[in-house]
């Protein structure tokens, strides 16, 4: 008897930096998604965020290690910082799959990453390669370019966690010189502080 694919989750993002809300949102997908692990993949140069400067690569990465401590089913994937180039997805996906062709890749995106589906690099390639799964707030209704719709037919719901944080909301409340642990928790705020990060911003 064959064995089933393995559905590991990619959720990709600048994470500058990770925060608790992410944290949230990965242990829903394991949980509702019924993945077999979650694989956090910090975008090495994001072709759609041109408009402000990242924080170094290797803060980010730190940070996400950080979080993900005492978290057995999720890692720490590195291929897009160690990749040159501008950071596309199915680059990634294609890589997984080329590596692991035993594996489900499932991709989580925002309602907000959803709605801009059609700008990204082969997106329609892209959807033939991996399950979607679509974070949503309770009672939010998620909505695609027509466009979208006709190919997503592997789109699931994921219901997003209640929690107003963003990377922004850390970021601002560094330069105001506030407590980010209830944000971020103490490891990362931790990091932050000794690296001086965000002081500027």
């Amino acid at each position: 008897m064959a064995l089933s694919a393995r559905r590991i989750g990619l959720f990709g993002g600048s994470f500058d930096p990770v925060h608790l809300a992410h944290l949230a949102l990965a242990r829903s997908a394991l949980r509702q998604l019924g993945l077999d692990g979650l694989r956090w993949v910090p975008a090495g140069r994001p072709w759609q965020k041109a408009q402000r400067q990242l924080s170094a690569a290797e803060h980010r990465a730190a940070m996400v290690a950080l979080l993900l401590e005492g978290e057995p089913r999720f890692e720490l994937d590195r291929s897009e910082l160690d990749r040159d180039g501008p950071s596309y997805t199915i680059d990634t996906v294609r890589a997984w799959l080329a590596s692991e062709p035993g594996i489900t890749p499932v991709l989580i995106l925002g309602q907000d990453q959803y709605a801009r589906l059609p700008t990204w690099h082969q997106w329609r390639e892209l959807l033939g390669l991996v399950e979607l799964a679509v974070a949503a707030r309770a009672g939010q209704e998620i909505r695609a370019a027509a466009e979208v719709e006709l190919v997503a037919h592997r789109m699931q719901r994921l219901d997003m966690p209640a929690m107003d944080i963003s990377s922004t909301l850390v970021r601002e409340q560094v330069l105001r010189g506030g407590d980010i642990k209830p944000m971020v928790g103490e490891r990362v705020a931790g990091y932050i502080a000794q690296h001086h990060l965000y002081s500027e911003y």
